[in-house]
C-alpha cells in the first residue's frame, strides 16, 4: 500500500457518509474482532481506535478518520484478503496505524483502558 492509497482510505467523508460509516462500525466491529482477535497484533489499537471514534468528545475529522480506518478493517475484502492470517491484515495494520498518527492527539488513555477490557472479555468468550 503507498501513501497515497491509505491518504484515499482516510478521508473522513461527508456528515451523511459519516453517519453511515459509523453505524456499519458499530455493527460488524466486535463481530469481526472476536473472530480474528487471535490473529491481529494490533487488536488492542484497533478497539481503542474504536472507542475514540464512538466518543462524542472525539472531533468531527478525528472521528472521520477513525471510521474510515475501522471501515475498512471490517471489510470482508480488501488490498490483502484477511484469510491469509497474519499476512492479510498488513494492509489494515498500515491503515490503522496511519490513523492513529493523524488523531494521536485525540486518543486517550481511557479508550485504552475500555479496549483492554473488551479484549479481555472477548478472550474469555
Amino acid at each position: 500500500m503507498d501513501d497515497v492509497k491509505i491518504g484515499e482510505i482516510l478521508l473522513p467523508g461527508e456528515p451523511d457518509h459519516q453517519e453511515e460509516r459509523e453505524q456499519q462500525v458499530r455493527a460488524k466491529f466486535w463481530p469481526k474482532m472476536k473472530r480474528v482477535i487471535s490473529k491481529v497484533p494490533f487488536a488492542r489499537d484497533a478497539a481503542a481506535a474504536y472507542y475514540c471514534a464512538m466518543d462524542r468528545d472525539t472531533p468531527f475529522r478525528a472521528k472521520g478518520i477513525l471510521l474510515a480506518a475501522l471501515g475498512y478493517f471490517i471489510l470482508p475484502f480488501d488490498a490483502v484478503p484477511d484469510i491469509f492470517a497474519v499476512v492479510g491484515f498488513t494492509d489494515d495494520i498500515a491503515v490503522l496505524t496511519a490513523a492513529l498518527a493523524m488523531i494521536r492527539a485525540h486518543i486517550k488513555m481511557e479508550h485504552y483502558e475500555a479496549a483492554d477490557a473488551a479484549i479481555d472479555a472477548l478472550k474469555k468468550e
